[in-house]
């Protein structure tokens, strides 16, 4: 997605969205080399109990998730289903994998796929790339009783599956917006917010009553319609009011007040296309730019830390990323090496957050998803 000026005009506009017609994500203009391989992490034996402290990554690239030492790298990998994109880790230790096939069940303990649960929903063949079928953005319930899963359904609108975790089953399907990237909770878990890429909108969903309403998120406007790059990706709760941060292009944040559906606009400096976010304890918006399209139009990848006051620090990154976790003391972020489209590298970037210093590990294979253990 290119950084487009506030300033040109709505003709102008279109004709460029014509021009990149369901181009809706790109890279920066190459791809980043690798990083050297750091020294290998030993394997961890099958029998072996996962330690704590290790990141678990969704391996777009392949079918599985990979267990990662934040200071060496890979150390175990579990098959989990097609082309999976969004986890989450309940406290009880297990993951929840969005795959094309359906959501896994992974034990992180002892590193086993307990279940895949096929998707309710017909999503054409399995398959992979950015536009393939099946589950995007997840989330858990506060209390864990519920897995909520974003499923893509090529060509049209896609559904919010909700899922028993502890039956492991399916239990309802709701209508969303197009291509749900993100999926989010609310504290208290009465709410649960799906990002529409395509549909230019959030669904909030009434976890009592499991009616949707839809609200627009578009700050640059809808005319570019699915050729647009101008589109919602990732959203983070603010834990301060429950208010949606939603980040666009580096230039605008909408603030949506999901009681009332209405938005806010702040300003953002990264002047970057804007993927994958995440929040910290203390309030910190940590957003993940993925860089210009084109030579010269908008700056490089980079991690956004945003203050709650609005204050910014920009990092910058080396080559496209997608998603990002933060260390349980808040001091260092993950940043995962994958992307939507081309560009990506198999690895996850380390970020000092107090000083922007940056280290590359190699991990996983075009990782999207993240969360640490």
């Amino acid at each position: 997605m290119n950084r487009r000026p506030p300033a040109r005009s709505s003709g102008a506009l279109a004709a460029l969205a014509a021009a990149l017609l369901l181009a809706s994500c790109s890279p920066d203009t190459a791809s980043a080399p690798s990083a050297p391989a750091p020294a290998a992490a030993s394997p961890l034996p099958a029998t072996a109990p996962t330690p704590h402290g290790l990141l678990l990554t969704a391996d777009f690239g392949a079918d599985t998730v990979t267990f990662v030492d934040p200071d060496r790298g890979a150390v175990a990998s579990v098959r989990v289903g097609r082309a999976p994109y969004g986890l989450a880790v309940g406290p009880d230790g297990r993951a929840w994998v969005a795959t094309a096939e359906g959501v896994a069940v992974v034990d992180t303990h002892t590193r086993a796929r307990l279940a895949l649960v096929p998707h309710r929903t017909a999503t054409g063949p399995v398959t992979d790339g950015e536009y393939r079928g099946g589950g995007m953005g997840i989330a858990l319930s506060p209390d864990g009783a519920h897995a909520y899963v974003g499923v893509n359904v090529p060509g049209t609108t896609g559904v919010l599956e909700v899922l028993d975790t502890a039956r492991s089953e399916v239990t309802a399907v709701v209508p969303v917006g197009r291509r749900p990237f993100d999926v989010d909770v609310s504290p208290d878990g009465a709410e649960v917010y799906v990002t529409g890429h395509d549909s230019f909108d959030v669904t909030a969903v009434a976890t009592g009553t499991l009616r949707p309403r839809r609200i627009e998120v578009a700050p640059y406007g809808t005319e570019g319609g699915l050729g647009s790059w101008l589109k919602p990706h990732y959203t983070v709760v603010r834990p301060s009011d429950g208010k949606l941060l939603l980040p666009f292009e580096g230039e605008r944040l909408a603030v949506v007040d999901p009681r009332t559906g209405r938005t806010a606009i702040e300003s953002m400096s990264a002047d970057t296309h804007q993927h994958g976010a995440a929040g910290t304890a203390d309030g910190r918006l940590l957003v993940v730019g993925t860089g210009a399209v084109r030579p010269g139009d908008g700056r490089g990848p980079s991690l956004t830390v945003r203050s709650p006051d609005g204050a910014e620090r920009v990092y910058p990154l080396r080559g496209p990323h997608e998603d990002v976790a933060v260390s349980r003391d808040g001091r260092t972020a993950y940043v995962t090496g994958g992307h939507t489209r081309d560009g990506y590298w198999n690895g996850i970037t380390v970020v000092d957050l107090d000083t922007g210093a940056t280290r590359r590990l190699g991990a996983g294979a075009r990782p999207l998803g993240i969360a640490v253990l």
